[in-house]
């Protein structure tokens, strides 16, 4: 048996699919590869695991009986909780993915699908949700009243810390550590391990971070778009 790959000690994958056949390969599959696994037939059971337990992923099927896959994720994230998503549909045209991002999610794979391809899914959204190793070259950058810490990818305000789920807190994280420096889409899903999804995923995650940092998500003075190049981070009071 081939060693177990160190990123994957200890991780925990919820999977969430009414097809009982697909559910138990998922879970055959994941464990053999060092996962710790939990399986799900509805959004109602999952509910139930994450009630004694936060995973460290959720893979989830988007059409299920009684509340969807899309519904879940709605709600995961309105109650704050920040794990990676990763969507299981039959559904795989482009606007359907982009429907998923804005529901809070933070991939999307269309069915029949390999399980290394999840796999390899998984792992880098482990990674990016991961926290940074700590260093001493990242300086503190202000947004109003709001402070980001790179090193601890910590946003607090004048209320405490501002909760940020994984996908808006490893954008910020990158725009941040290159402050007045437009990236493009490109480099940014480079970086942040999307190119799988593209680059309008990106615009949606810049989307959902404008609306914890800006005071007019609608008119932005933080993080700005540069038209025809990209983003920009403008640290400022």
């Amino acid at each position: 048996m081939p060693p177990r790959d160190p990123a994957n000690m200890d991780a925990h994958i919820v999977v969430v699919d009414d097809d009982p056949r697909l559910r138990r390969l998922l879970q055959r599959y994941l464990t053999e590869q060092g996962f710790r696994v939990s399986a799900a037939a509805s959004a109602h059971e999952a509910r139930q695991v994450l009630g004694f337990m936060q995973p460290d992923a959720l893979v989830l099927d988007i059409t299920m009986p009684g509340e969807n896959g899309l519904e879940l994720t709605r709600e995961l994230r309105n109650e704050g909780l920040d794990f990676p998503i990763l969507l299981l549909t039959a559904r795989g045209e482009p606007e359907d993915r982009i429907i998923g991002l804005e529901a809070g999610a933070d991939d999307y794979l269309g069915k029949p699908f390999e399980p290394r391809e999840l796999l390899l899914r998984l792992k880098a959204h482990l990674r990016r949700f991961a926290p940074p190793p700590p260093t001493n070259n990242l300086r503190i950058v202000r947004l109003g009243e709001l402070e980001f810490d790179p090193a601890r990818s910590l946003l607090s305000g004048r209320d405490g810390i501002v909760h940020l789920t994984g996908g808006e807190s490893a954008l910020l994280a990158v725009l941040a550590r290159h402050p007045n420096e437009v990236l493009s889409r490109h480099e940014i899903a480079q970086t942040l391990e999307m190119d799988e999804i593209g680059e309008r995923a990106v615009d949606v995650q810049v989307t959902r971070l404008r609306r914890r940092i800006e005071p007019d998500p609608r008119e932005p003075r933080f993080l700005q778009t540069v038209r025809g190049k990209g983003y920009v981070l403008k640290p400022g009071l």
